[in-house]
């Protein structure tokens, strides 16, 4: 006899798209989440009149499919353009257009041929963001897909952009990924922040399940026609279990996983992302929302967002927050340092960029994730595939990782896959679930 019907392991977006999902299907489902609020890597803290997004900074009306459905679906499909540019350090200053169709004018930090041969190279690799591992481009790193062109076109593009926003470094990582990414999302001038933070999605959607928070699953051991979880003193047993939780995570807690999951498991690999956001007296201006920071120009500094020009509920009236996101150099060194090291550390040099940061300072938050995003080395990339196309038992898997994509839409739509194959498992399932022993 089993005491849960559907256990879902974490109550980030793909957790809870998958219990949605499963919910509407008529199944009893329950997330355990470990920490003590919803959202994972999309969660919001709202502290003193702050908005303060702690992963997630923004979606698109451009490669969001399963999101935008799901926004329609619980009435929040209103969701405000950011309407500010990106841009790039470069000599001294920001270079406007990032990700915006102005840079093929302005050049957003890079040289005419420089855009020519970045717009030559990504045209020739088209990639599809639900098997990346397909594109012609093949297990090749964004250092060596970037290496014919321009040097500015690695330097002034590609890693500021995939340190900024995915925490990669070019020689580690694979770009299949990061290409497919740039061409799904589209370019910033359809990019959207939602009213009252990142997380207002998760929240939505946790509202209307069944969530245990601060309930730390420690082992979960497939079964026959059963999986077996432990975890914060209690044991119990479901028919299903979706472990949505990063894949070193997975690998950990899963710990009879089969033997054909445990070599993509293993390769898996999660960087690190550490974050200040820095809350001012005052609110600065800037010609963009985002300055992107290559290592070229910074040693410790990869992005400054200027959270109150994302969108203005983010601070109060006449008050900034700005947020400075650590490279991908420096970001494991801060992991285990006091909040007010890491403050130091990123504020100060995040002054070279922001003129007075460090003036009217009324507080500061540090947001850590040691599982930030998935790698997408070129090892993994290899085997995704074969991973992907077995998962479907007892035990199944949601997240961005599954296609190594590192976005919400990811998340979203593995969710969603992984709840169709719980229901395709047991299709004519109907019981009543158990009280926990």
């Amino acid at each position: 006899m089993t005491d849960l019907d559907v256990a879902v392991i974490g109550g980030g977006i793909a957790g809870l798209a998958a219990a949605h999902e499963l919910t509407r299907a008529g199944r009893e489902v329950r997330v355990f989440e470990a920490a003590d609020h919803v959202g994972g890597r999309m969660a919001t803290r709202r502290v003193s009149g702050f908005v303060v997004d702690s992963g997630a900074e923004q979606i698109s009306t451009h490669g969001y499919p399963h999101t935008w459905e799901l926004l329609r679906r619980l009435g929040l499909d209103t969701v405000p353009k950011i309407g500010r540019q990106l841009g790039v350090w470069r000599g001294g200053r920001v270079r406007r257009g990032l990700a915006h169709p102005l840079g093929l004018v302005t050049g957003a930090g890079l040289s005419v041929r420089a855009r020519a041969d970045f717009l030559r190279a990504s045209r020739a690799n088209g990639v599809d963001t639900e098997r990346p591992e397909a594109s012609p481009l093949g297990t090749a790193t964004v250092a060596e897909f970037a290496a014919p062109c321009h040097r500015d076109v690695l330097e002034y593009l590609c890693q500021p952009v995939v340190s900024g926003f995915f925490g990669w470094q070019p020689e580690r990582s694979a770009a299949a990924p990061f290409l497919g990414l740039l061409g799904a999302i589209g370019p910033s001038t359809a990019w959207r922040a939602y009213d009252g933070g990142m997380d207002v999605l998760a929240r939505a959607l946790a509202a209307r399940l069944d969530v245990t928070t601060s309930f730390p699953v420690r082992e979960v051991v497939t079964g026959q026609g059963s999986a077996r979880v432990s975890g914060d003193g209690t044991e119990f047993r479901a028919r299903s279990v979706v472990l949505a939780v990063p894949a070193p995570v997975a690998r950990q807690v899963h710990v009879n996983a089969p033997a054909y999951e445990r070599p993509f498991l293993d390769a898996c690999t999660f960087t690190p992302m550490v974050k200040v956001h820095v809350m001012l007296d005052h609110r600065p201006e800037s010609p963009v929302y985002v300055i992107a920071v290559p290592r070229s120009e910074s040693p410790s500094v990869s992005v400054v967002l200027f959270d109150h020009l994302k969108h203005p509920d983010r601070a109060p009236d006449g008050r900034g927050l700005v947020t400075v996101i650590a490279s991908p150099a420096m970001a494991p060194a801060l992991l285990d340092l006091p909040d007010d090291e890491v403050v130091r550390v990123l504020a100060d040099e995040a002054g070279r960029f922001v003129p007075g940061l460090r003036t009217g300072v009324t507080g500061s938050v540090v947001h850590r994730f040691r599982h930030g995003l998935p790698e997408a080395t070129p090892r993994a990339l290899a085997l995704r595939g074969e991973f992907e196309s077995r998962i479907g038992g007892v035990v199944d898997y949601a997240g961005d990782w599954v296609t190594l994509i590192p976005y919400s839409e990811a998340a979203v739509r593995s969710g969603r896959r992984a709840a169709a194959r719980v229901l395709a498992l047991n299709p004519s399932y109907t019981g009543t679930r158990r009280q926990l022993r």
